[in-house]
């Protein structure tokens, strides 16, 4: 999943596509370099991160998901909370519901069931603009796991139905690092869920903190946690780096596979 930030602000690349023909660009570029997925966001959700109005951030979003689902042979994604951009955009061509919010939003949950769209339900402690001044958790593993287990019943009671629903533990979104690192330790204990698990690590704060690297110098970190992701189960990485991470999973995939298929030689026989 390719992240396509519309926006002036966003942690990373605030400011970069906020044109129509730039966000294009960058669409077309990351689809070449093997996204499946084109994730629009038009309200930047970085700590501290100020609101942006209904009426904005359709007006950021909708020309651009229009235009692609137009334009590309690829699933688009719309990163927002809202209800009325969840129904706009899903006319205009989205694919997937992406919110950090869960669907708790007023009337968000009819809004999805009603759109036909998958949805992806994210685990967050708090809202933006505060949510990194204060995280705690007693056991933020299972604190994490009961919130989206909790938010998959409401979907499934609202009619949408499980084949359409992912799950994301929300990795920087009201946690500190030892909660991200907890958490990216035990991916696997996700899967009773049984649905896809999405994974949104690329360049985070984590990485500052534990490598002491600036925002556009945490590719390295951002990779190695990508792969740790995959190894545990998770089917989709949202990344802003889209060519350097399927290098990655192409070595991690390549790896896993000769292990599946690979025979120990037979007793007496060494290997070159």
């Amino acid at each position: 999943m390719g992240i396509l930030n519309v926006t002036p602000d966003s942690f990373s690349d605030g400011g970069r596509h906020a044109s129509l023909e730039q966000a294009l660009a960058r669409a077309r570029q990351m689809a070449g370099e093997g996204a499946a997925i084109i994730d629009v966001g038009g309200e930047s959700t970085r700590p501290g991160a100020a609101p942006v109005g209904e009426a904005e951030e359709l007006d950021r979003v909708v020309p651009v998901i229009e235009r692609l689902s137009r334009e590309l042979d690829i699933v688009i994604s719309v990163d927002t909370t809202k209800p009325a951009v969840i129904r706009e955009a899903c006319t205009a061509g989205a694919e997937i519901i992406n919110d950090i919010n869960a669907l708790r939003a007023e009337s968000a949950l009819q809004a999805a069931a009603a759109s036909g769209a998958a949805v992806c339900l994210m685990h967050m402690q708090g809202e933006p603009r505060t949510m990194q001044q204060a995280p705690s958790y007693e056991d933020v593993l299972s604190e994490v796991h009961g919130f989206l287990r909790q938010r998959v019943g409401a979907c499934l009671a609202a009619g949408i139905a499980p084949e359409r629903l992912a799950i994301d533990p929300g990795f920087g979104f009201g946690k500190r690092l030892e909660h991200n690192l907890a958490l990216l330790g035990r991916l696997d204990a996700f899967a009773d869920l049984g649905l896809p698990l999405l994974v949104g690590l690329s360049r985070k704060s984590m990485f500052g903190q534990l490598l002491g690297r600036p925002v556009e110098d945490r590719l390295a970190g951002s990779l190695a946690a990508a792969v740790l992701a995959v190894v545990q189960g998770a089917a989709i990485l949202r990344v802003h780096d889209v060519a350097p991470t399927v290098d990655a999973l192409k070595v991690a995939q390549s790896v896993k596979q000769a292990g599946r298929t690979g025979r120990n030689p037979p007793p007496g026989r060494q290997t070159p």
